[in-house]
């Protein structure tokens, strides 16, 4: 007794959709972006900027009082300018890394603080300039409003130890602060524009999932309907049949017009009940609950088997997937073909049915050798049109099918996107 192999993978599983970010995370992942929102060009001029600043507070400072390792003045502003200068390259360089661009932000503040401090006279306040606005445009308010703290306080410690001026004192904490106050305008339009981008996605999700429901629903309609349909017409011509075939039954035998008679109504009953079961199939495959494609062919392959002069093997390769309607189609009606022309054309040769899942297609392929001598009783039955069909529904569906004979059996292998 012929048995049905089949090799089957295990479905890949589903990775749970994240959670959506928070308001933080949002404005760290804006922070560390190389663009914003819809200003892609601006980021390398702001760099630009940035380095050219440097460059500015790198030259100024030490032409300024005090001067470079000029007593302990002097010293303070060379480590204070060392400090602020690596931890710039570091925020620089580090922007794709939140934390430690943070983290050189904040020191970056307080070494910008306590360079004013010692160094009034100078470009040193930019550096706490550019500190309190990235922060106040880039972090959400806590975290800017603490690195900003730290740089106003770093500058009052130090300019209250060297005794600088009270309109120092006052002026630069409110530089600082005036400049994160301007700095939150942006991160308030980053901010909305987040948002926005969050429901603008979440809203195209739920419409197109919308759409695909209401589309599989009006299949299924369709489905139920068009099966409706062709159950009631086709068991009344079953019906009617039965019937004609027991009125012509009941008449004398012996007659050569009643026999051929009873064989036609018994071929057409043959043909009404796999019509039916043909349509049931094809109705099946539009909606959503059709069996896995390996089970249709299995189940095929079963009922050629059931025939007794047809030994199938089937194997399945690859993950085994749902595959769209139209592909399960083309490769059950291929499998199908292929089967009945093995058993008109080869009778009782073992058939090889093999089914093939692999990136972004199927492929099926149906070989069995070639008998002895060609044809067989249903050789010339059939209208010589299957293969042809067959390959129109493979083209419709961007595949192709070949069919022919190879080292002594005939082939017949269909490619279809799935």
């Amino acid at each position: 007794m012929e048995t049905v192999t089949s090799t089957r993978g295990q479905p890949g599983s589903r990775r749970p959709a994240g959670r959506p970010p928070d308001t933080f995370e949002s404005v760290l992942r804006s922070f560390t972006s190389n663009r914003g929102p819809g200003l892609t060009d601006v980021p390398l001029a702001l760099d630009a900027v940035r380095i050219l600043v440097l460059v500015v507070v790198l030259i100024t400072v030490p032409l300024a009082q005090p001067h470079l390792g000029s007593g302990a003045d002097g010293i303070g502003v060379a480590v204070a300018l060392g400090v602020s200068t690596v931890s710039w390259v570091v925020w620089l360089l580090a922007r794709r890394r939140a934390r430690v661009a943070i983290t050189a932000l904040a020191v970056m503040g307080v070494a910008g603080g306590v360079l004013a401090g010692l160094s009034p006279l100078s470009t040193a306040i930019a550096v706490g300039c550019v500190v309190t606005s990235t922060v106040g445009a880039r972090l959400n308010p806590e975290t800017s409003l603490a690195i900003t703290a730290g740089t106003v306080a770093a500058f009052l410690s130090t300019a209250l130890a060297t005794g600088a001026p009270t309109e120092t004192l006052l002026g630069y904490p409110l530089t600082f602060i005036g400049w994160w106050a301007f700095g939150l305008s942006p991160h308030a339009f980053l901010l909305r524009a987040e948002q926005a981008e969050r429901m603008l996605a979440e809203s195209r999700r739920a419409r197109e999932a919308e759409t695909q429901a209401a589309a599989l629903a009006e299949r299924a309609r369709i489905a139920r309907e068009i099966h409706d349909v062709l159950a009631h017409s086709l068991a009344a011509v079953s019906v009617n049949l039965q019937a004609a075939e027991g009125l012509l039954g009941a008449l004398p035998a012996g007659r050569p017009e009643l026999a051929k008679a009873m064989e036609c109504i018994g071929r057409a009953g043959v043909f009404t009940r796999e019509g039916l079961a043909d349509a049931r199939r094809a109705i099946m495959a539009l909606r959503d609950d059709a069996a896995p494609l390996a089970d249709q062919l299995d189940a095929l392959a079963g009922e050629y088997r059931a025939d007794g002069d047809v030994a199938v093997d089937v194997t399945v390769t690859g993950t085994p997937r749902p595959v769209a309607a139209e592909a399960a189609l083309a490769a059950y009606r291929t499998a199908q073909e292929a089967l009945t022309n093995a058993r008109k054309h080869a009778p009782g040769q073992p058939v090889r049915l093999s089914l093939e899942f692999s990136p972004g297609e199927i492929a099926v392929r149906v070989v069995n050798p070639l008998p002895e001598r060609a044809g067989g009783a249903l050789a010339a039955t059939g209208a010589q049109y299957g293969l042809t069909g067959l390959r129109e529904r493979a083209a419709l569906g961007g595949g192709t099918l070949t069919a022919g004979p190879a080292d002594g059996q005939w082939r017949v292998g269909l490619r279809i996107p799935a």
